[in-house]
């Protein structure tokens, strides 16, 4: 039993190693990519910056909200026209008291909740994904104040490479797919 056990592991393990080659394959190397790595760089200040660039939209996806700078950021970008959806944890906003995704809701910006899996661990903006220079931003960076001062985090910013924006959105809205409306999830 054991050893059928560690045969699946070392199967998965080896897909695992592999899969970034098979996708990279797929993917042109296209666009430029900046890491940031916290506490030492400024991640929030960078997120902030891409959400103030934005033209058309924001396809947003946190396991946490918590950082009042980049709710700030997103209500601004709502306010001035960007199209925006949040995509969020529905365990991780209601057990927070500091979530700041009732105020997202509040400020009009559609919020979905994902309540299918154990935890929606993602953590994505997309920016004008659809466009001509689309933006992805993801790591482990969670959108809180401890992931910029007090946490060993990462983040990518990945510019101008449209077949890996197109990748992340279809994900993206297979999650979106799957998630409640705001005050459905609420009421459960």
């Amino acid at each position: 039993m054991i050893r059928s056990w560690l045969g699946w592991l070392a199967c998965i393990h080896v897909l695992a190693l592999l899969s970034p080659l098979v996708f990279a394959a797929e993917l042109p190397a296209t666009g430029t990519v900046q890491v940031l790595f916290t506490p030492w760089d400024d991640a929030e200040g960078a997120l902030i910056r891409e959400i103030d660039a934005a033209k058309k939209s924001i396809h947003a996806q946190a396991y946490l909200v918590t950082s009042r700078n980049i709710a700030r950021a997103l209500i601004d970008a709502h306010i001035r026209g960007v199209k925006l959806v949040l995509l969020a944890d529905r365990e991780m906003m209601v057990k927070n008291e500091t979530s700041q995704v009732p105020k997202l809701h509040e400020a009009g910006i559609e919020v979905r909740l994902e309540t299918r899996y154990a935890a929606a661990h993602n953590k994505i903006l997309l920016v004008d994904a659809e466009g001509d220079r689309p933006v992805v931003i993801t790591g482990s960076y969670n959108f809180s104040f401890s992931a910029q001062a007090r946490n060993a985090e990462n983040l990518l910013i990945l510019r101008g490479n449209r077949a890996l924006a197109r990748d992340y959105l279809s994900n993206w809205r297979r999650h979106r797919d799957e998630a409640l409306p705001y005050a459905d999830a609420i009421v459960q």
